[in-house]
């Protein structure tokens, strides 16, 4: 098995950074949701590629091996725990189609359900919509401008309030722009 774990293409280490230093290089779909969340911006993803540190605590904390915790992404053989157990990725393979958005009946409830969870999936169903617009290789260059520190181009997730590497403040422009949503999940309890 190769470094990192998971196929060639499937997000090692080295390829996770060859992607950080190259964000105008080949998009990969498979850090491109069936559900149209954006992978290589998820603290899963970056910790498998990036942070084998990060990778300890969130496995400790979610009491699962860091082997369960290893994700390069939705259509990686390689998934989070979560995510490898997926409906809406389950739904898409036996419909036959790439993204939610290509589904009769998008949304359905599901999607509306999952979409609302959670502060970081806002923006779903805009991405589906532009995905079914311009097609996911474009909606993959797009998107990483929404999580890329605006100083240093760093990715960081919709979670993180300053970037991972330099510090500016917000992390990125999802984060200045769910701000209030994010603020409003963490202060419920």
């Amino acid at each position: 098995m190769r470094k990192g774990g998971g196929r060639p293409g499937s997000g090692s280490l080295r390829e996770g950074k060859m992607k950080k230093e190259h964000p105008g290089g080949v998009p990969d779909k498979t850090v491109a949701a069936v559900c149209g969340l954006y992978c290589e911006a998820c603290r899963w993803y970056i910790a498998t590629v990036e942070d084998p540190e990060l990778l300890r605590r969130l496995a400790a904390q979610r009491c699962v091996s860091e082997e369960e915790a290893r994700c390069h992404g939705c259509r990686s053989d390689r998934r989070l725990y979560y995510c490898a157990t997926c409906r809406m990725s389950a739904c898409a393979a036996e419909r036959g189609i790439d993204f939610c958005g290509d589904c009769g009946e998008f949304p359905c409830d599901e999607l509306k359900r999952f979409q609302a969870e959670m502060p970081h999936r806002i923006e779903i169903f805009a991405n589906l919509e532009r995905i079914r617009a311009v097609g996911w290789r474009q909606w993959l260059r797009e998107i990483r401008g929404c999580y890329a520190c605006p100083a240093c181009g760093t990715l960081n997730t919709a979670y993180d309030r300053k970037c991972r590497k330099c510090g500016q403040t917000p992390s990125c422009r999802y984060r200045a722009e769910h701000r209030p949503a994010i603020e409003r999940y963490f202060n419920k309890g």
